[in-house]
């Protein structure tokens, strides 16, 4: 080999020997990288005594109602240019989480059978869930979704009637929570921005209202046991009922028919349970219950073993209750309520029904409570 060889071969050695380093190098850089947004702050709600917690930190639940922009939006007919506009909306004026109906009524999701059983389940409906679930994480806003309603079990003949013969088989019951809840958990467990899974919605009219069959609560709380055992098997998602009146929440009352004795005794499992009480209220319920934001949850019936939050509620009853909603806001902090979600219907124009109201409480209470609206910063 003459001695102009061996400087060339020796040239290329220590190139390649710098190449190697060099690319080793940036592979060390990446993992860093991604070993850092793994090891970042998580956004996953839990529950810590009776508050809510993000990264140690106390969250406290600044939020609204936007149910739907049309009624059984995820369908695969999404109107995502409206849902984006309601993130970035929600975002600007402090909101923290908003509720939302992803199965108002009927069966364009779940298909049954006469009998209740399951059919089969609109697949367009996970792709609407995916978009819907992503804008959330987009704009760091919780979302509670609520996957049934007493509005399922409505009439005398047809999708009422298959949903009444869900609820009261065991099997149905069992079948639903197997191959909807399960699948709800398994798509979207990963996305800490869902806050917790509403299994329904006031489900007080279920039992007491005629057009909706006027079932058994037993029936009702298997249901309710059935799917919080399978969230909490199968996620890290919280679980709850969004009751209609404290009537059926409280043992003041007719008795709590979500309590963990209940849910647990009804189903068999000790993973039956609900992380939280959600509430409903609205002013007519003064005269028979009183009024909750200005006493704490446990003078207004709840127990004290969990957080309390109200998930519906007036944003335009100052003058019948006798607070300004961005008081009401401030009120159920100081009484140690874990959240407040005012109710808003979408309106003709695309706007949100009195969202002047909902926007300067929601703004104020995040102004005054950074931390606590926004545990991990903003």
């Amino acid at each position: 080999m003459t001695l102009e060889n061996v400087i060339r071969r020796t040239a290329a050695l220590i190139i390649c020997a710098a190449v190697c380093v060099g690319t080793a190098g940036c592979g060390k850089s990446e993992k860093k990288a991604d070993e850092t947004k793994e090891s970042g702050p998580s956004a996953r709600v839990t529950v810590d005594g009776t508050k809510f917690m993000v990264d140690g930190k106390q969250l406290w639940i600044n939020g609204v109602n936007t149910p739907w922009i049309n009624w059984n939006d995820f369908t695969g007919s999404m109107d995502t240019d409206a849902w984006e506009q309601t993130f970035t909306q929600l975002e600007a004026d402090g909101v923290n989480c908003t509720r939302i109906w992803v199965n108002c009524a009927g069966e364009n999701i779940v298909r049954l059978k006469t009998t209740g059983a399951i059919k089969n389940i609109n697949e367009n409906h996970w792709s609407d869930l995916d978009k819907l679930f992503e804008m959330a994480e987009k704009h760091k806003i919780y979302v509670m979704p609520t996957i049934t309603s007493f509005d399922h079990c409505k009439g005398e003949n047809g999708s009422g009637e298959k949903w009444r013969a869900l609820l009261t088989s065991k099997e149905n019951v069992d079948d639903f929570a197997e191959q909807y809840v399960k699948e709800f958990c398994k798509r979207y467990n990963d996305n800490e921005y869902i806050f917790a899974v509403d299994i329904m919605n006031e489900p007080d009219w279920v039992h007491e209202n005629e057009e909706c069959g006027q079932l058994e609560w037993d029936d009702l709380s298997y249901f309710f046991g059935k799917c919080a055992a399978t969230i909490h098997e199968n996620s890290d998602m919280l679980a709850t009922v969004g009751m209609g009146i404290i009537k059926y929440n409280s043992a003041n009352y007719e008795g709590n028919v979500i309590a963990d004795d209940t849910l647990k005794k009804l189903t068999g499992d000790d993973n039956a349970y609900v992380d939280f009480y959600s509430t409903h209220y609205y002013m007519w319920q003064k005269p028979y219950f009183g009024f909750p934001f200005n006493v704490t949850p446990q003078e207004f019936g709840l127990d004290d073993t969990k957080p309390c939050l109200v998930g519906e509620t007036s944003n335009d009853d100052s003058g019948e209750c006798g607070y300004e909603l961005t008081e009401k806001y401030e009120i159920a902090y100081e009484n140690g309520w874990q959240g407040l979600m005012v109710w808003m219907e979408r309106k003709e124009d695309g706007t949100w029904y009195e969202y002047g109201l909902t926007q300067a409480a929601t703004s104020a209470f995040a102004e005054k409570h950074k931390d606590l609206v926004y545990p991990l910063g903003k």
